[in-house]
């Protein structure tokens, strides 16, 4: 099975999955995600509120990396990293199994490339996504999550997008990394292998992008 398919079945079953597998939608289900969207966070779950800003710091990280990724690929990356603030992982898998592998160097870069390769734009990622993180992990009730999580299609779902979206992160993160000169593999896998804090280190930490990193061995 190539790439594409593999990416493709996924985002299938995917689909699939959020659509009949998992749980029913609850009546007021609208009316949380508008109070967690209008910062209204009286009376829910620390967890919830975490976990639904992280969502929207995910896209920002893609973004980082698929803006990048973009230079040089047959399709255009901006809209997938768009889609993704509101359908996560759902907008991220159609990119890569479309996409094909890009480590070459980027001739005429952007000025929103530029943006996106800023150590700033990773430290302020760095900054939001802790905060959210140890806002949910300290005060957040882990037993009433649970229960919300069986029984919230809105939960459940979101809570498995952010799981994929911290497996998925790893498909580009080779190619960047040769883009920077890097080919270190113990590198690669503990940046990819640590969920959410690896990527966001390695954005405010990644070296600026090379002239000619073809000639650089891909981590992965």
């Amino acid at each position: 099975m190539n790439r594409s398919a593999f990416f493709a079945l996924i985002w299938l079953g995917f689909i699939g999955y959020a659509t009949v597998v998992a749980p029913p939608s609850e009546p007021d289900t609208f009316a949380l995600i508008q109070d967690l969207s209008t910062g209204q966070w009286n009376g829910i779950n620390p967890l919830i509120v975490s976990l639904f800003n992280l969502m929207g710091i995910w896209p920002l990280i893609y973004g980082s990396l698929m803006i990048t990724d973009g230079c040089g690929q047959r399709i255009v990356a901006w809209p997938f990293a768009i889609a993704s603030f509101g359908l996560g992982a759902f907008a991220v898998l159609p990119y890569l199994a479309l996409r094909a592998p890009n480590p070459g160097a980027i001739d005429h870069p952007t000025r929103l490339l530029h943006v996106a390769n800023s150590r700033w734009f990773g430290v302020a990622i760095a900054l939001g996504a802790v905060g959210f993180l140890a806002y949910g992990v300290l005060k957040g009730d882990w037993s009433s999550f649970i229960e919300q999580w069986q029984h919230s299609k809105f939960i459940h779902v979101m809570s498995l997008d952010f799981c994929m979206l911290c497996v998925l992160v790893g498909t580009m993160l080779g190619d960047d990394m040769v883009r920077r000169g890097l080919s270190d593999r113990r590198l690669f896998w503990a940046i990819a292998l640590t969920p959410l804090l690896g990527i966001i280190a390695y954005l405010c930490l990644r070296p600026p992008l090379t002239t000619h990193p073809e000639t650089v061995q891909n981590p992965a």
